[in-house]
């Protein structure tokens, strides 16, 4: 595979801090060149950054010197770079025209933002479910005006876990309809406890948007290209309630499930255990050995214990029962920094990368 030089915009906020953590000696993606806002441009990575470094992981070498871009100076920014992360907190609109500038100055953008999700030709993308859904860039240069540019997004952090747990129960047993609670972790809204003392000890019942997204977003992930444009699957029918914790990272869901032709047990822990996608196929740097994993302990996943499994790329799945008002229910976990941000954010890269949509 060949190298890229890559940058991140939005490179000072924990979502950025991460995709620079994931890039310190990457074998494909080079950190060339990081952007902000205007108040950090003209900074080092370092002084920009000054005491809200919140990995646990030292900041890279690589970057702590490296000069901090206005991450609106699109034309300047993308001649440094063959591609584009991005993790702005901006308004969403503004989000969109930021992206579509990038993409329209031929430099890739692969978003961790939710502005562009739902653009018809924009693909969201779980890589191991839905990497046929590349094929709509194309479609979306045309209606660009591109050669090379165009925007990839990755789905919202609390739906990680549940989707990649019921995808593979969708062909043979036809899910019908889905009850999803999540509890999430306060890093999915860019916290630590130091800078959210509130949340310590603490449960929140509400994020703002978060169900919406978690209802919505998978019936586009399960959707198919139509002529220019992706269009949303039509079932299952699902119904979300997400929930903040007091945990640093990692999402867990309770999930029921029910079916057009009820599995057994055994039937679905055996399609968790074969199931991989494209990524393991094309064994990317990023992409963890084992997608899912069953845990038969009654007391796991546990957010603590596993949600760094794979380097935090893989799921975790337990508690498989059947359900008085569903068919079953069980329990899933994702780490929501990697697999749920930034680490699916690389391994979409890597994904079009190999896929040749990068070159």
């Amino acid at each position: 595979m060949k190298e890229f030089h890559v940058g991140v915009v939005g490179a000072t906020g924990m979502v950025g801090q991460r995709f620079i953590s994931l890039l310190e000696n990457h074998p494909w993606f080079h950190l060339t060149a990081v952007a902000a806002s205007p108040r950090s441009a003209g900074k080092t990575y370092k002084e920009a950054v000054g005491n809200r470094w919140a990995m646990t992981t030292p900041m890279p070498e690589v970057v702590k010197n490296m000069i901090v871009m206005d991450a609106s100076h699109v034309e300047a920014m993308a001649k440094k770079v063959d591609f584009v992360f991005c993790a702005v907190d901006m308004k969403k609109d503004e989000i969109k025209a930021l992206e579509e500038a990038y993409a329209k100055a031929e430099c890739p953008v692969i978003s961790n933002n939710s502005a562009n999700r739902f653009t018809p030709d924009v693909p969201m993308i779980i890589p191991e479910i839905n990497a046929d859904h590349a094929e709509i860039i194309p479609a979306q240069r045309k209606r660009l005006g591109t050669k090379r540019g165009f925007v990839a997004v990755k789905s919202n952090c609390s739906l990680q876990s549940y989707v990649p747990a019921l995808h593979p129960l969708m062909a043979d047993f036809g899910v019908t309809k889905s009850l999803v609670c999540t509890y999430q972790a306060i890093s999915g809204a860019g916290k630590t406890f130091e800078t959210w003392p509130e949340m310590v000890d603490n449960v929140i019942p509400f994020i703002g948007g978060e169900e919406g997204k978690s209802e919505n977003e998978p019936l586009k992930i399960w959707g198919k290209i139509e002529g220019d444009q992706i269009v949303s699957a039509k079932s299952p029918s699902l119904t979300a309630q997400c929930l903040r914790v007091a945990c640093s990272d990692g999402h867990m869901a309770a999930v029921f499930v029910s079916f057009d032709k009820k599995p057994t047990i055994e039937q679905i822990k055996e399609k968790w255990a074969s199931f991989s996608g494209e990524p393991q196929e094309l064994n990317l740097p990023s992409a963890p050995k084992q997608f899912l994993h069953y845990f038969e302990e009654d007391n796991r996943p546990q957010t603590k214990l596993d949600r760094n499994l794979e380097k935090g790329m893989a799921v975790s799945i337990g508690r498989l029962r059947e359900d008085t008002q569903y068919d079953y229910k069980f329990v899933c976990l994702s780490h929501n920094t990697l697999r749920g941000a930034a680490g699916g954010g690389v391994l979409l890269a890597e994904l079009l990368a190999a896929k040749g949509y990068l070159d």
